[in-house]
């Protein structure tokens, strides 16, 4: 007899953050009877050289308003923080960012920072519609984010008349397939199960290590359930052969609710 996909509610839910924001999820996923299973895909490391990011902190009051890309930005930018100044605006792409600026003790009415207008599309693009570009002309704007990362928030600003300084704050990496996350991939490719997927970056790293286990693990991949937060993310997996998407919108509501729904 053919096997049997699992039930829904019997889905492992592979959660892939990085590890410092990936065991409050998980806890979350379990809380509602799920099995969940933490693979972070990507690997958060500080960077090699932070004399840049500890000379931009050090000199907060000259900066009209700082950008955070991400959670770990905030959280390593506060490694080197004891307080952050009333007078400085700023401003967070997501919902995560915001909650990791109140962990360090930042948050409205004290401070004033700006984020998308609707809580469900949280990227660069929706950040820059709330904010008004036209009161950055002539002066300094800081982003903290990872090595690299995307050129669309400075070049915006740059164009209004900013000068943005862009620092990185951490370093991002793939993991390296050892034997024993190798074995971990085959038995969660084994049967088809839900994966937390919230950045581009560590799709494409999950892709890679898929490849190198060798043939047949593409098709099993390719009949995993993926739940994402951003229709960049999704374009991303249907680039990579994945079909069975769910787009939930940002924050850990809506990607609990969308396992809920099954």
């Amino acid at each position: 007899m053919p096997e049997l996909d699992p039930a829904p509610s019997d889905r492992v839910v592979v959660v892939t953050r990085p590890r410092a924001q990936a065991d409050g999820l998980a806890q979350a996923v379990r809380a509602l009877g799920r099995t969940a299973e933490v693979l972070p895909l990507l690997q958060i490391a500080p960077v090699d050289d932070p004399a840049p990011l500890r000379a931009a902190l050090a000199s907060l009051h000259e900066y009209a308003l700082a950008v955070f890309v991400s959670p770990n930005a905030v959280d390593a930018a506060f490694a080197h923080l004891a307080a952050w100044p009333l007078d400085v605006p700023l401003a967070v792409v997501g919902e995560g960012s915001r909650a990791a600026l109140a962990r360090h003790g930042v948050a409205a009415p004290g401070h004033t920072i700006y984020s998308p207008l609707a809580p469900a599309h949280s990227d660069s693009e929706h950040l820059l519609q709330s904010l008004d570009l036209a009161l950055f002309a002539g002066r300094r704007v800081l982003i903290v984010r990872g090595d690299g990362g995307r050129e669309l928030l400075a070049d915006a600003l740059r164009a209004t008349g900013a000068t943005v300084e862009a620092v990185a704050a951490y370093r991002r990496s793939t993991p390296v397939l050892t034997p024993g996350l190798a074995a971990r991939l085959r038995a969660l490719l084994a049967q088809p199960n839900d994966w937390i997927i919230t950045s581009s970056e560590a799709l494409r790293g999950l892709a890679g290590l898929v490849g190198a286990l060798g043939p047949g693990f593409q098709a099993r991949f390719e009949q995993q359930h993926l739940i994402v937060p951003h229709a960049r993310i999704a374009g991303t997996a249907h680039a990579l052969g994945l079909r069975h998407v769910t787009l939930t919108g940002s924050g850990d509501a809506r990607l609990l609710a969308a396992l809920q729904s099954q």
